[in-house]
This record gives structure tokens, C-alpha cells and sequence, in this order.
């Protein structure tokens, strides 16, 4: 029943009838713009926008510009930056200046690393078994010397490097 009604709209209007999120008569994707900031993009490889950085000027700002196209040393230094600041949003020195987000970025790293280790530390005492009493020193000297009472491999092997009659390793 929801596929049918939702199609019977798309079929009346033409479109799919979605209305627009930032006005009533527009959508969302529309050219209309947005004051006072819109269709603004500079990047440091495209430092030259199309459009200048605001658009709806209020009445101090026009006074602004009107007196911009006069003589340039008539303007203070504070008036400068104004208009500079109505056609760009950044300079040159604060679109290249460094983020903190790498303190953000190596945080999580050692977040995670921290939290991994916790896990394996986990895991070695309560989830692994115990280690098994063939890994014991106790049990290694026991099979050495098994290994050499049998005198196992006399010729090259660990019987070869035993002194039976002092009981010590040859050297």
C-alpha cells in the first residue's frame, strides 16, 4: 500500500515531489542562492573564487565599497582589511597554517593500541590455558637427561657432548 500511494505521487507531480530543505519553493539543489555565503569555494590551488566571499552587503559595508573606488591611500589600513575580508574568507597564511588534527588522529591511535594491549593481557589470564608441564624447566632437564642416560645420537648429537665418567658436558 506505502509503494502504491508513494508512487501515485511521483506520477501526479512529474518528480518525486521532495520540496526543498533550505526553502519552501525551491529544492535543496536548486541556483537560487543562500545569503550571505553562497557558491563561495577557495582552496589554496584555486585561490581566486568567482564570486566574492559576501554577497549581501549591509549599509556600512556599501559605504565600503563605494568609497574603495576611490584613491586606494584615502582608505586606513582597518578599511583594507575590511574589503578584503567582503571578497575573501581566508589569506594565504591562514588557509596554510597547520591543524591540530593530528593530536586528535594520534589519540585514537594510542586509544586503540592502549585498548588492544588490554585485550591480549585479557586474554593471556583469564581466556588461555595454563602452560603445559612439558614447558617446565623442571620437565626440560628431566627429558635431557633421559636423552642422554639413553645415550640418544653418541656420534653428533647431545650423547657426543657428554662426559659419562664425570658426568659434565666435554670441553
Amino acid at each position: 500500500m506505502f509503494f502504491r500511494t508513494a508512487w501515485s505521487l511521483v506520477l501526479r507531480k512529474g518528480r518525486l515531489g521532495v520540496r526543498g530543505i533550505h526553502s519552501p519553493e525551491g529544492t535543496a539543489h536548486s541556483k537560487g542562492k543562500m545569503p550571505p555565503y553562497t557558491n563561495y569555494h577557495a582552496q589554496r590551488s584555486y585561490p581566486m573564487p568567482d564570486e566574492p566571499f559576501c554577497t549581501d552587503l549591509n549599509a556600512e559595508q556599501r559605504a565600503l565599497k563605494e568609497k574603495e573606488k576611490g584613491s586606494w591611500t584615502q582608505l586606513s589600513q582597518a578599511e583594507k582589511v575590511a574589503l578584503y575580508r567582503l571578497q575573501f574568507h581566508e589569506t594565504f597564511a591562514e588557509m596554510n597554517r597547520h591543524s591540530n588534527e593530528w593530536k586528535t588522529v594520534m589519540g585514537g591511535v594510542f586509544f586503540f593500541c592502549g585498548f588492544t594491549a588490554l585485550l591480549i593481557w585479557w586474554q593471556r589470564v583469564y581466556v588461555f590455558p595454563k602452560k603445559p608441564v612439558t614447558l617446565t624447566d623442571e620437565w626440560k632437564a628431566q627429558q635431557l637427561q633421559r636423552i642422554l642416560d639413553m645415550k640418544g645420537n653418541p656420534v653428533q648429537g647431545l650423547a657426543s657432548q657428554w662426559d659419562y665418567e664425570k658426568k659434565d658436558w666435554k670441553k
